[in-house]
């Protein structure tokens, strides 16, 4: 801020010189009574009060000087206050966006909220590290050349090299002193100021503690709704997937199917060889499952030695093969314990959801009722409920 403007000068030299002429006169005077003095004393009066005239001036043009100096200083300090100032604010907005966030979703959007401001650009973009391959979390990707050239940056900034080539700067998230991702900026023109990158490499460090949250919160999560024995997800978590799966089938008009099997006189292998054996058992089940089944179906253990499956968009004659195929599975690879082989059977029930139908309880009860059919005719079988029986029979003449 400037203390005097050109108009200022202006008008203290219109004083000044409307001064001399008001008090020529007394100045005049002033002057003769001086030379008086000079003349009676000896003394050099006028030129000594010249002289301290001139330093007077100088002096206070110098004073001037100082504090325009002094307020451009000041205003300068304060510009850079309030962006420090805005740019804390922006931090403290994304970190408690990232605080709420507990999974790549919501991380996601708080990057779109956030972080633009802060870089002063939209051109921002995230990857993520699975393994050796990096994974795009924000910014747009549609371009394969620029996908590559941002991996290609990623990898050298989690090898500890510097982070700034054609697709701009990046920043390392960093946990636990592993590079979990990166936060990549293409600055705007002129680049990116010294207080911009400072703080996003803060908004860099809240972002890898958020996205190190999620996945602890995602494993505490899925700890939580799976069986640690089989893997298999819990009875009250697969009421919740069949229940969407349901009415998702209703409204696209998709076939749905249900198997129910138990294992096969599964108490006299805890009686004959103990617990221990029984979960080694349940382990190697859960394990057949998984190479059996698609990722896509469900795969529940729905009490003891009993398990569920859902198979979308899969109709009864598909169910029933997927259900053989799983039978001979487990039966024809035993289970190795105690230096036995032990042969483990499975009794299978089958069920369709019909058009529409979102009841979870019919649609296990049908399930249930082909299961101790199958039990009641000799175990390690496949047998389909009485409402579907029609219905393979209709498939097999179209076949």
């Amino acid at each position: 801020m400037r203390v005097a403007g050109r108009q200022d000068l202006l008008l203290l030299a219109g004083l000044a010189a409307a001064a001399v002429i008001v008090f020529s006169t007394p100045i005049s005077r002033l002057l003769d009574y001086a030379r008086d003095i000079e003349r009676e004393s000896g003394l050099a009066l006028v030129p000594a009060l010249i002289l301290l005239t001139g330093v007077y001036i100088v002096h206070q043009l110098r004073k001037r000087h100082q504090i325009q100096a002094a307020a451009a200083a000041a205003e300068t300090a304060q510009r850079d206050a309030e962006r420090r100032a805005q740019e804390f604010e922006r931090l403290v907005a994304f970190g408690h966006a990232l605080a709420r966030s507990l999974d790549h979703d919501s991380i996601r959007g708080a990057i779109a909220q956030h972080l633009a401001r802060l870089a002063g650009t939209d051109q921002v973009w995230v990857l993520l590290r699975q393994g050796t391959e990096w994974e795009a979390l924000a910014g747009d990707t549609r371009g394969a050349e620029e996908v590559i050239e941002r991996q290609e940056m990623a990898t050298r900034l989690a090898n500890g090299a510097a982070g700034g080539d054609t697709q701009g700067i990046g920043f390392p998230l960093i946990v636990g002193g592993t590079t979990t991702g990166v936060l990549g900026v293409r600055p705007p023109p002129g680049g990116l100021a010294p207080d911009q990158q400072r703080a996003l490499e803060t908004a860099a460090a809240l972002l890898a503690v958020s996205i190190k949250n999620a996945q602890l919160f995602r494993e505490v999560r899925e700890n939580s709704l799976r069986d640690p024995l089989t893997g298999c997800v819990t009875r009250a978590h697969a009421m919740e997937v069949i229940d969407a799966e349901l009415r998702r089938a209703r409204r696209s008009q998709m076939p749905v199917s249900l198997i129910m099997f138990d294992l096969d006189h599964f108490k006299e292998v805890n009686d004959r060889f103990g617990h221990l054996c029984g979960d080694a058992v349940l382990a190697a089940v859960g394990k057949r499952m998984r190479d059996v089944l698609r990722g896509s179906d469900l795969k529940c253990r729905y009490g003891g030695e009993e398990f569920l499956v859902l198979l979308p968009e899969t109709p009864l004659h598909g169910a029933r093969r997927v259900a053989e195929t799983l039978r001979r599975e487990i039966a024809d690879r035993p289970v190795a314990w105690s230096g036995e082989a032990l042969t483990i059977t499975a009794s299978f029930g089958l069920t369709q959801a019909m058009p529409g139908e979102v009841n979870i309880e019919a649609i296990i009860a049908r399930a249930d009722q082909a299961l101790y059919r199958a039990k009641d005719e000799g175990r390690n079988c496949v047998r389909i409920a009485s409402d579907g029986l029609a219905l393979v029979g209709d498939e097999r003449k179209q076949g």
